[in-house]
């Protein structure tokens, strides 16, 4: 009787520090996001790329947009530079955690000059700091509306599907 009594508060203690960890790093993950996010909208070059990985993937709404981090850092250092890159602000986001609890993923929806648009990612635990691995931002389309918008798209995407097929 006493082992399992033991046994029960080790699991029970255990159980309530792994929540207490994944608690701490929900928020330490929500930070690195609204933080990477923020530093978007205030051109803050430097700032935004520190918060990825040194092999960090970027994947834009485009088709063509699957940016290894240097040329994604080469496509927007222009914006950047202009004063004015982009301005994602979460409104809802979801984060889950491998049982190591070093790497997470995570959806969220996004108010943007685009409307809603949805991103995801993997993050990966780099000493204390949460960085982000690989990003994909893609707009929403809302069901009825997907007709006339592959109308818009299919002279632009028929011509990347045969080229990709190609290869």
């Amino acid at each position: 009787m006493k082992k399992s009594i033991l046994l029960f508060c080790i699991l029970l203690l255990g159980s309530k520090s792994f929540s207490q960890n994944t608690d701490s790093d929900k928020k330490k993950i929500n930070i690195t996001l609204d933080s990477w996010h923020k530093a978007a909208a205030n051109a803050e070059f430097d700032n935004y790329f520190s918060h990825m990985t040194s092999n960090g993937v970027f994947i834009g709404t485009d088709a063509t947009e699957n940016w290894q981090l240097e040329a994604f850092k080469t496509f927007s250092k222009p914006f950047f530079d202009k004063g004015k890159a982009w301005s994602f602000k979460s409104i809802q986001r979801n984060i889950y955690f491998d049982k190591s609890q070093k790497t997470a993923w995570f959806d969220e929806l996004l108010d943007t000059q685009m409307k809603i648009c949805r991103g995801s990612g993997v993050l990966i635990k780099e000493g204390k700091d949460w960085k982000i691995a690989h990003y994909v931002l893609s707009m929403t389309i809302p069901n009825d509306n997907t007709n006339e918008v592959i109308k818009i798209k299919e002279k632009i995407e028929n011509g990347i599907i045969e080229k990709m097929k190609s290869k």
